[in-house]
């Protein structure tokens, strides 16, 4: 500080210093004048000269090396000029540094962006490609910069990749398999950035193993189910037989009892998984209607009065005019699971709240309790496959471990999502989203009919 404080009071001294000059020369100069009288009129500018000539060239000479971009270095004019050449000089030399910074991250930025084994695609703000790194010739038949400012849509044609784009859901990827190379299978991720989020990085990642691994097992699990459910079938019949019978003792019918209950759980197991399996078959419905999901949420109501037994206060509030687009079954499917689940893994005296509106965003359909609610680290785990948070209170209640995972893909085929909020102490709160688009007033629905 010591030091920039000296040289910025030079600098004001050798300025003070040129300003007297100034103001001094001319000032002697009107002195002369005066004693000399009119006649030596001339003293004046020549007074001047001397000062003006040597400002007027060191001026010309540092346009001419800023023109030229030349760098400013010693020997320095002396005074005021030799002040601004210096600090010209040191303006010269903090931007030499920043663009060498700058170039060395753009270069570290190209190594590591050419490195990296996933297809990375920036688009601009009219969403044509403004840069792809080398993998994304080999996923994506992108090559920069020969496909420079084309359209993305132009090399990549799949069904709603155009949508996807202009539209902004960006929630979840989108899998698609490539023109270009039918054997593998893409996960395509947008994500908005750059100057007010108008530009879009694609992200394109091969997930070719884990599709096929995917497969696998939904194959497996469907055919599994299917070569099970057969002489599980047959089992049962023959224990509800034995159980009915007259003619069986009495000390053998409390085994066959649980022989038949367990039978039955291994049943709701297997169907179960043949609902995932056809829920993961295709990612939305194949028919889809208007289903009346007030009436489907009263019949749920009066199912789940039966299976509480008045052990829980269930209370809802419904709109009554809000439909929804979308299949009948998989929806009663969602909202059964939800209601049961909160009835089967609450304790007696819990309120359960059952919610159908239309808010700002979307249909919602929330179940919300004030039961013992849930701890944040099984949160993240529960619409996992067979995931409990109590294993033995799960048994007990019939649970199968794969209710919450049919909401989950249920809901995907929708276009929703399933968000959950639990609080140790306070309850918990199982919220299903729907988009915008898939409302449907009662009335529009009866006048459409009527029509």
């Amino acid at each position: 500080m010591g030091a920039r404080d000296a040289s910025q009071g030079n600098a004001f001294r050798h300025a003070l210093a040129f300003d007297l000059s100034l103001v001094l020369l001319p000032l002697a100069a009107s002195v002369l004048l005066v004693l000399l009288g009119a006649g030596a009129a001339w003293v004046l500018p020549l007074a001047l000269l001397p000062s003006a000539g040597r400002s007027l060239y060191h001026l010309i000479k540092l346009a001419l090396l800023i023109r030229r971009q030349h760098r400013l270095a010693p020997p320095f004019p002396r005074g005021l000029w030799g002040d601004i050449y210096r600090s010209l000089a040191r303006y010269q030399q903090r931007g030499r540094k920043s663009r060498k910074r700058q170039i060395r991250f753009t270069r570290r930025f190209r190594e590591a962006a050419n490195a990296v084994p996933d297809a990375l695609v920036i688009l601009d703000k009219q969403h044509r490609i403004d840069w792809a790194n080398p993998a994304a010739a080999r996923l994506m038949n992108i090559r920069w910069p020969e496909d420079d400012a084309r359209p993305l849509t132009d090399i990549l044609t799949n069904p709603g990749l155009g949508e996807l784009i202009h539209d902004g859901e960006y929630m979840r990827p989108m899998d698609m398999a490539p023109e270009h190379n039918r054997a593998i299978m893409l996960s395509l991720r947008i994500t908005p950035f750059g100057e007010r989020k108008r530009q879009r990085l694609v992200v394109g990642r091969d997930i070719t193993k884990i599709y096929h691994l995917n497969m696998i097992r939904r194959d497996f699990v469907a055919n599994a189910s299917h070569e099970l459910r057969t002489p599980l079938t047959v089992i049962a019949g023959f224990i509800e037989s034995l159980q009915d019978a007259p003619v069986t003792p009495a000390g053998h019918r409390r085994p066959l009892m649980l022989m038949r209950n367990q039978t039955d759980r291994m049943c709701s197991i297997i169907e179960d998984l043949l609902t995932l399996s056809r829920l993961e078959m295709n990612d939305s419905p194949d028919e889809q209607e208007s289903v009346d999901v007030p009436d489907e949420i009263h019949l749920l109501l009066q199912e789940a009065q039966a299976l509480s037994d008045g052990r829980h206060r269930l209370e809802s509030r419904v709109d009554e005019d809000l439909l929804l687009l979308g299949s009948q079954p998989e929806l009663r499917s969602i909202l059964s699971n939800l209601v049961f689940n909160a009835v089967k893994h609450t304790p007696e005296g819990t309120r359960i709240q059952i919610i159908w509106c239309q808010d700002g965003v979307g249909p919602r359909f929330t179940v919300e309790d004030d039961g013992p609610g849930i701890a944040p680290e099984h949160l993240p785990r529960l619409t996992e496959r067979f995931y409990r948070v109590d294993r033995a209170r799960s048994r007990e209640s019939g649970g199968t471990g794969l209710g919450l995972a049919i909401v989950k893909h249920a809901l995907n085929r929708h276009e929703g999502r399933l968000s959950i909020s639990s609080e140790i102490g306070h309850g918990s709160i199982f919220s299903c989203r729907f988009p915008k688009h898939r409302a449907l007033a009662r009335r529009e629905v009866d006048v459409s009919a009527m029509g």
